[in-house]
Order: structure tokens, then sequence, then C-alpha cells
């Protein structure tokens, strides 16, 4: 290489996926540099080809459908995109990390969490079983996840969203990289957490003088982890040049538009006279931890443990609380979806011991948004089928010309080109995918609608835009929103209540504005120190 400063030279990179309609052009011309020891950052919204470019350098894009236009991707001396496969299998995982973005999709459901971390050390290191599980230990503690050490035997859909997004960082720093990349690392991660994961990367690059290329949308990110800074629009590179230089003075109108994005305002007022449209008292969700000879449990995981709640029509009740604090335990025994001990009551009428048909004709008017969008779409459904299938099992007297008005008037609501509704989730971006489930819970005009971390895989001017919707359509259905999330910034936007969680229990509840001005107690306090520290970085 010219420069031994540089671990990674791109240089006019271009590429292009063959599709159905055509060859699609997703980076055009692009060129940056990665130095020793420095982070860069590639910001862009969804779809923008951030991703794309990332999984160009590890050469982790489909053969069969990519296509490599002009230009090189040199990793030292070596260009990936002409390299044999035994030198990519050696540059992946060993000299190059990678955190992915949808921890849920890129974990494999059936190993365990400790075979998962162990392999990359027994494959590019030659360690042994009980040499690995020394390093798991210490890569757990790394990452804040001391507490799975009696849980190594644990498989990824028993861990919540931020604890799997921190295996797979576990992952990703197994050999200590020379190169990390890491496509939003911290999405799924709670506040304090997420500054503990950024520290803790600071302080490997410091100590180890990994490069970083990092994915965000995040510009409270940007501002605490980058040296430098590239903008990509469209699959191009419009603007680059120094942390200091692009947030300070951008040059750029899309960088300047990107900048001026966040979820801003309050939620609109509602009626506090009317009555409740659901209420919770004293819930519980006990999960067994151990049991004795005979199969009866001995102890439990008290994932929701004695919590009472109310909302009411056009209100939204913010959930907020680390990963594992039990807020989507909470959520999935308010839907009935998992079992739960004590009352809960909607429109007055008490729903926690409905079943059968009873229960199906309540799914109407509780509807929920999930986290990941990917893993709750189904790949083998069109978006006009994902959306429309709620209306086939509660509307069946529509005609299909009916649903498709529908479908095409909720797409539009979202920002989903009605054109793109008979393709498939994996041939959107992950801000899109979200929208579309936004989409599939809106069609039916629900009264209570759950959001578990709706905004968390959006770019930021598209977080504004949801949140914007979500009120609009709330003032509009006098609908009711708990919605769970890590980002305060999303919370304060949206939430008229907040109930703060740890460990099942609630911590702390009140008005939002309350809450966030005059928090009571210590562990909300250090969430939002977290949360605004991070901004002002």
């Amino acid at each position: 290489m010219s420069n031994k400063e540089n671990v990674i030279e791109v240089k006019n990179l271009s590429l292009s996926f063959q599709t159905p309609a055509g060859e699609f052009d997703a980076v055009k011309d692009i060129s940056f540099t990665m130095k020793k020891g420095q982070t860069l950052a590639l910001v862009g919204e969804s779809g923008s080809g951030k991703s794309v470019t990332a999984l160009s350098i590890l050469q982790l894009l489909p053969p069969s459908s990519v296509r490599y236009k002009s230009g090189s991707i040199m990793v030292g001396d070596t260009d990936v995109l002409t390299a044999k496969e035994n030198t990519l299998r050696d540059i992946r995982g060993g000299r190059i990390g990678m955190i992915f973005q949808e921890p849920m999709t890129s974990l494999n459901p059936l190993h365990t969490i400790e075979k998962q971390i162990a392999e990359t050390l027994i494959v590019h290191k030659g360690f042994s079983k009980t040499k690995a599980r020394a390093r798991v230990f210490e890569l757990l503690d790394l990452v804040g996840l001391s507490n799975l050490k009696t849980r190594l035997k644990a498989y990824p859909h028993e861990l919540s969203g931020g604890q799997r997004q921190r295996v797979m960082i576990a992952m990703a720093l197994a050999n200590e990289p020379d190169i990390l990349i890491a496509d939003e690392p911290t999405t799924a991660l709670d506040v304090t957490i997420q500054a503990q994961i950024l520290n803790l990367l600071q302080e490997l690059q410091d100590k180890l003088g990994m490069a970083i290329l990092l994915i965000t949308h995040d510009f409270g990110v940007v501002r605490k982890m980058a040296h430098d800074v590239c903008v990509m629009k469209q699959g191009e590179i419009v603007e680059s040049g120094s942390k200091e230089k692009v947030l300070s003075a951008p040059s750029h109108a899309y960088t300047q538009k990107l900048l001026a994005s966040e979820p801003s305002g309050r939620p609109h007022p509602y009626d506090h006279e009317i009555n409740d449209i659901l209420a919770a008292n004293h819930m519980k969700v006990y999960f067994p931890k151990d049991k004795n000879f005979f199969g009866k449990a001995t102890s439990f995981v008290k994932a929701v443990d004695n919590i009472s709640l109310s909302i009411k029509p056009g209100e939204t009740l913010g959930v907020v609380g680390e990963s594992g604090s039990g807020k989507t335990t909470l959520a999935m025994a308010l839907l009935k979806l998992i079992e739960s001990e004590g009352h809960i009551h909607f429109k007055g009428e008490a729903i926690h011991d409905v079943k059968g048909k009873s229960l199906k004709r309540l799914r109407s008017d509780l509807q929920v948004v999930f986290q990941d969008p990917y893993g709750s779409l189904s790949p083998r459904m069109s978006v006009e089928q994902i959306v429309s299938e709620g209306l086939r099992i509660h509307e069946p007297s529509l005609s299909a010309v009916q649903r498709d008005e529908r479908v095409i008037a909720i797409l539009k609501e979202v920002g989903i080109d009605p054109d793109t509704r008979h393709r498939y989730p994996h041939e959107f971006s992950g801000g899109q995918r979200q929208r579309i489930s936004i989409a599939r819970a809106m069609i039916l005009k629900p009264k209570v609608v759950i959001l578990d971390e709706p905004t968390s895989a959006l770019d930021l001017s598209v977080q504004a835009q949801i949140v914007e919707l979500l009120r609009d359509l709330q003032n509009k259905h006098k609908l009711s929103y708990i919605f769970i999330s890590h980002d305060l910034k999303v919370v304060r936007a949206l939430s008229h209540h907040i109930v703060v969680m740890k460990d099942g229990k609630v911590m702390e509840q009140g008005e939002a504005d309350q809450i966030f001005d005059n928090p009571q107690t210590d562990y909300t306090k250090t969430l939002i120190k977290a949360a605004f520290d991070l901004e002002a970085a």
C-alpha cells in the first residue's frame, strides 16, 4: 500500500445487484481510507449503501446477485475483490471482526451462547475448549454480561435484544482484531449499556491500535466515537472530512438535513376524565429458574413482579429501563401472548382469563410492533400479503380490491412506495422493514398498540417522521400506545406518562416532564444522565 497507516483503502468502488426489475446500482464510485487506530463513521439513511459497503470489505454479499463494476478494496496488501476463499477466511474473524445490525438473525438459533463466542477462538487460534471458555468469561465481563456466566448453555431466543447484541460484540472482539466493522453496534442497547460499550470500544482501540468502521445513523454516537465522517446518500459519498468539519460546518444540503432531523415536540393532549381503555393490576410473570428432581420449580426469575398500570384513550405510556428489566415481558403479558398472574381489563371488561374465539376478537384492538422487523416479517410473504393478513382474518368480507386499497393507503402513510408492495422483506432496508411492521399493525385501526423499540432501527430523519406519524394517528383515532424504548429523546417526544422498570419492578412512574426534569430515584437519574451525556459528547 502507498501508506502503511492505511489499514483499508477503498478506491472507486461501484457495485450493482441483479434484481427481477433489472440492475440496481447500490454503490457508485466511492473512495475512502481507514487509518490504524482511527474511527471512520459511515452515516446516511436506510438504503444509502452503508451496510453494502461494509459487507463488501469482507466479501459477504451473495456472489450470484452482486456485480463489482469497478474499483478495489485493499486490506493491507490484499485486494479482497480478487482474493481466494482461504485468504478471505483468514481475514474474516481474524484480522477483521464485525458486529452485525440484527443480532437475532445473525446468531445461530441452534447453538448456545458459549459455542458461538468460542467458535472463532477455536477456528482462528486453535484454543482448546477449556482455554476458550476462560476467554469467553473474559469477553462476557468486557461487554457487561457477567450474569451470563451461569447461563452459557442459553440460546439466543432466551436473551433480551440488548443481551443478544452484546453477545455479538463479544464474538467480534474475541480475537482482538486489527479492524472492527460495527454496523449499528448500539441500536438494540439501552443508554447505560450503550455508553459502556462505546467506552469499551474506545479503550480497545487505544490499547490495540484497532481501526473501526462505524456504520450508524446516531449523531450522538458519531460525536463520541468518530475521527472522520463519510456521509452517504443513494450509494454515493456526498460529503467527507474530519468529524469537527462535517458536524460543525456541513457543506452539503443532505448532511444539513440529517443534522437537523431529530424527534422533537410533545404528544397531543388527551382527555384525562375519560375511563381507562386498558388497566392491569398486580401483574406477575415468573419463569422457572431451577427445578428439583421431580421437575418442580424451586426458584424463579421474576420478570414482571407485581406491576399495576393504566392507560386512557389517546394516551401514551412510555416504558423505559435497561435490557432484561422486563419491559417486553410486560408487553407480551398485556397482549395475552404469555401467561401471567393478576388482572387485566380492556374497555372495562376482564380479559385476563379470555381464551379461544373471544381472545381472537381482541387481537384487532390490541396490536404490536416488534423490536426486530426482520425476525417478525415472514420471508415467504410479499409486503402486500404481510400488511393485508390481518384484514383477511378480521375483515373477511372485504374484496381483494378493497384490501389492496387499504394496503396502498397505509403504506403511503408510513412512507413506503405502494408500487413495491409485491416485493419481499429481504429486498428492503432495516428502516423500511420497520415501517412495514408499523403498517401491518395500523391497518386494522386498533385501540391499543404496543410499540416495542419501533424506531431503534431507523435513521434520524425517519425517526422524526415516524414519531410525527404516530402522533397524528393517535390524535385522529384516539389510539393508546404503550411505547417501549431505550431512546429517551423519542420517549419524551411521544409519552404522556412514563414507567421506569428494573429487574421486573417499577422503580418510578409519573408524568413524562416530572420524570425527565425531576427524577426521584438514582436509577432513573443514571438513565437520563447517560442519554444526554451522549448527546453532549
